[in-house]
């Protein structure tokens, strides 16, 4: 194994002689007794590896065409209509979200999820509907959404609230919404979205005369056709605080507290997390990510109102099972479409901007440094077989 001040290897563990350059020895030296890791090739796109969220490739992208997996899209009435780009897993079209709802068969959908354009006062570039006009804008896609959701299906709305025009007073358009849509469907649960990073607005009333607090909070509209959707809390579960973690290696007396609630025994069964609050606490503060670098490198404009993957994230794996079907009627930047395609869901994205269609195709992309470190990657383990 080498002369004094080499190297030396044991089981589990190594000691490392900083005069020199360290040593590893060669896999069919029988004095080294770690077996070196076999060669494992990267897995197949669209595949849940242990280390890490699914790898998408350039592979299973289409352009223009219906990847040849989505032998479904008959069944809900879109062959006839061309996407943009599509996966094994999904489709993205260019065009009104509202007519691709129509063209679906009714209950063929698990989970329609979606941030619409809010009823800001200031007019964006994305476009959005003035408060005066808002609900009855938005009704339409509603009642769509009704008739395509399985009676276990729902329907998670994304919604952000607004300032009066001229005066430091909260609009209630949102909340005049989420009562019209109580009246087709269920509201199984109100949920809010706390995102901290968010900026201090409006200025005059926030950061200038410092008479209001800052507005960090969505509101997440659960809503359900039926009163028993799927739903399933064990899926996003969180870890323990340390006082439950205590309880759990400690145990706790029987007891009645002073709210009249019982701590029994069953308080305390590891079920391998707490469940979560109906307040989720998600920084939105995405500024370098995938998406948005490869927007720049090819001048395309990023779309400004993404909400975040973990946000999506959590509502996929608590409502849906694998292989459910996904709608986002504004999809934006398809975020919807990519973390369904990690999940292994089924999803369909429209979005009526061209130039964020063209720039959400960059989330099912390898970038060419990706490639080129991949390549190099599988040529040296090959190298050392």
């Amino acid at each position: 194994m080498g002369g004094k001040g080499a190297t030396a290897y044991t089981f589990g563990r190594r000691q490392v002689n900083r005069n020199v350059v360290p040593f590893r020895p060669s896999p069919s030296d029988r004095s080294c007794r770690r077996k070196a890791p076999a060669y494992r090739p990267a897995p197949r796109f669209g595949c849940q590896s242990r280390g890490g969220p699914a790898t998408i490739h350039s592979t299973v992208l289409r352009r223009n065409a219906f990847h040849r997996e989505l032998k479904w899209i008959k069944s809900v009435g879109l062959s006839d209509a061309p996407p943009s780009y599509s996966t094994w897993r999904g489709a993205m079209f260019l065009g009104d979200g509202l007519e691709i709802l129509k063209r679906l068969p009714q209950e063929c959908i698990d989970l329609v999820i979606t941030s619409p354009p809010f009823a800001l006062n200031r007019q964006k570039e994305y476009g959005n509907e003035p408060v005066e006009q808002y609900i009855d804008w938005f009704m339409p896609f509603c009642t769509e959404i009704h008739r395509v959701l399985r009676p276990t299906g729902s329907f998670v709305l994304d919604i952000g609230g607004t300032w009066v025009p001229g005066g430091p007073v909260r609009s209630v358009y949102h909340f005049d919404l989420a009562v019209r849509l109580a009246e087709q469907f269920c509201l199984a649960q109100e949920i809010y979205w706390h995102n901290p990073a968010r900026l201090p607005t409006p200025a005059e009333w926030v950061t200038i005369r410092r008479i209001r607090l800052k507005d960090a909070v969505n509101m997440v509209w659960w809503f359900s056709k039926t009163p028993w959707p799927k739903a399933d809390n064990r899926r996003v579960l969180r870890p323990y605080g340390k006082s439950m973690k205590r309880l759990l290696q400690y145990g706790s007396k029987v007891a009645k507290r002073p709210s009249g609630h019982e701590i029994s025994t069953k308080f305390q069964r590891d079920n391998g997390g707490a469940i979560p609050g109906n307040l989720l606490e998600i920084a939105n503060t995405e500024s370098n990510s995938v998406y948005l670098r490869r927007c720049r490198s090819r001048d395309i404009p990023a779309h400004p109102a993404r909400y975040p993957e973990r946000l999506v994230e959590f509502f996929v794996k608590f409502l849906t099972d694998e292989g459910d079907l996904i709608v986002d009627p504004f999809a934006g930047s398809n975020v919807t479409g990519a973390v369904c395609e990690r999940l292994s869901r089924r999803w369909i994205s429209v979005e009526i901007k061209k130039q964020y269609v063209e720039g959400s195709i960059l989330r099912f992309e390898d970038a060419p440094q990706t490639q080129r470190a991949t390549a190099a990657g599988r040529k040296r383990r090959n190298a050392k077989r």
